[in-house]
């Protein structure tokens, strides 16, 4: 099973909203469960980890929810307005496997740090992979919000590296 197969694969369990799903393929056992804050668990995956970035979260109570496990209610109000903020958010993902560089060189300031106005093309990152430096830029302009990875990260594609609010 390749990344584009697992891809796939993940894709068509959120759009059929399937919760919780095992494949036993030779010696790749892969199990994708979601609900809660669970995520993508392969469980022995030769060769390549699984993109972090099709990982959805359910909000909720879920039906799969470990045995004793509490989740703190809120107002159904409440909840929707904060569902609603976190649809706005745009997320920057990396289009490649390589390893996460945050400033142009060692010692020098970041591109961008969380609380930094950014516009669209707007450089964000540096991915190193294969000895190429490869410049990513923002797709909008609005708010660094978080920085989901550290300077010199091995990062793999599609997981996420920023998030940003839209103005």
């Amino acid at each position: 099973m390749n990344q584009r197969e697992l891809k796939e694969l993940i894709e068509f369990l959120i759009e059929k909203d399937i919760a919780e799903f095992e494949l036993e393929r030779g010696d790749v056992k892969v199990r994708i469960r979601r609900g809660g804050n669970q995520a993508i668990s392969p469980t022995s995956v030769p060769h390549f980890a699984a993109p972090s970035a099709p990982v959805v979260a359910v909000s909720g109570a879920s039906a799969h929810q470990a045995p004793g496990a509490t989740e703190a209610s809120s107002p159904p109000q409440q909840a929707s307005t904060a569902e609603a903020e976190e649809e706005k958010l745009h997320r920057v993902r990396s289009p490649i496997v390589g390893t996460f560089y945050e400033s142009p060189s060692p010692g020098a300031p970041p591109f961008v740090k969380v609380g930094d106005k950014v516009d669209v093309g707007q450089l964000l990152c540096i991915v190193e992979a294969m000895k190429l430096m490869n410049e990513i830029e923002s797709d909008v302009r609005g708010e660094i919000i978080k920085k989901a990875v550290n300077n010199g990260e091995p990062i793999e594609y599609g997981q996420e590296l920023f998030v940003i609010r839209p103005i």
